[in-house]
């Protein structure tokens, strides 16, 4: 028996990998999150297969379904949104199946940050404009974020920041991310990326709240803020150049 973390992606049913629909198609019980999976992926269950909706559940809940799934010989199915090494809470859950002595794996998904470069066609990398990419997110009344990780400090490295579990604190995010972006810095939002109800949101830091506030998307999106997100006028990378030595591992 063995529990699968799942990445689901991005919301999408057909952007889960061939790896996780196999394995989600074996297992005899499937627990995943109701408002953030899509329907079309509960239906490549087995069709006698237990279905275990977690929106309303606690750690202790989903742990009791593991130890049940564990002493029946059941493999699970642990579906989450988007990718699992990300903002998907499974450390806490491994850290409950290691005490139990109960074998899991991770399958990956498609992160929320891909579908919405995706969405925008953007490479978020763009030679000598930026190279590196920041995943955070807003504290307000989730956990609160460890020290040094705060927005004023993630700005002012001035790389490109995706941030996560954000929609409804745009003012804030602005007003910390100004000083160091400038007004003019391009930015974007993301809702429900890879979706029929995909929402696009492109501005500057400047005006970027406004428009998301106007929009009404109060979750479910992810706000991106960086000079790539603009680039026109940059170096072609080294990758194609035709000045790059092809014989040189």
């Amino acid at each position: 028996m063995t529990v699968h973390f799942i990445g689901a992606g991005p919301g999408a049913a057909d952007l889960i990998t061939l790896r996780g629909a196999r394995t989600l198609a074996a297992c005899q019980v499937c627990l995943y999150a109701g408002s953030l999976v899509p329907d079309e992926l509960l239906a490549e269950c087995p069709p006698d297969a237990k279905l275990i909706d977690t929106a309303d559940l606690d750690l202790d809940a989903i742990e009791r379904e593991f130890v049940a799934a564990h002493e029946a010989g059941l493999d699970v199915a642990r579906l989450h949104s988007g990718d699992p090494s990300v903002f998907s809470a499974v450390a806490e859950q491994m850290r409950r199946l290691d005490a139990h002595g109960i074998p899991y794996e991770v399958v990956p998904g498609v992160p929320a940050f891909a579908a919405a470069a995706a969405a925008l066609k953007r490479e978020l990398t763009v030679p000598t404009v930026g190279q590196t990419v920041i995943l955070t997110r807003v504290a307000q009344q989730a956990t609160p974020m460890p020290p040094g990780e705060d927005l004023a400090t993630l700005g002012a490295s001035g790389a490109l920041l995706v941030l996560h579990l954000g929609a409804r604190y745009a003012d804030r995010i602005v007003a910390e991310l100004l000083p160091h972006y400038g007004a003019d810095c391009p930015a974007a939002v993301v809702a429900y990326a890879s979706r029929d109800n995909e929402l696009v949101l492109r501005g500057t830091l400047g005006d970027i709240a406004d428009r998301l506030k106007a929009s009404g998307v109060q979750r479910t999106a992810v706000i991106l803020v960086g000079r790539t997100l603009g680039a026109a006028q940059f170096r072609d990378s080294h990758l194609y150049s035709a000045e790059r030595d092809r014989h040189v591992c």
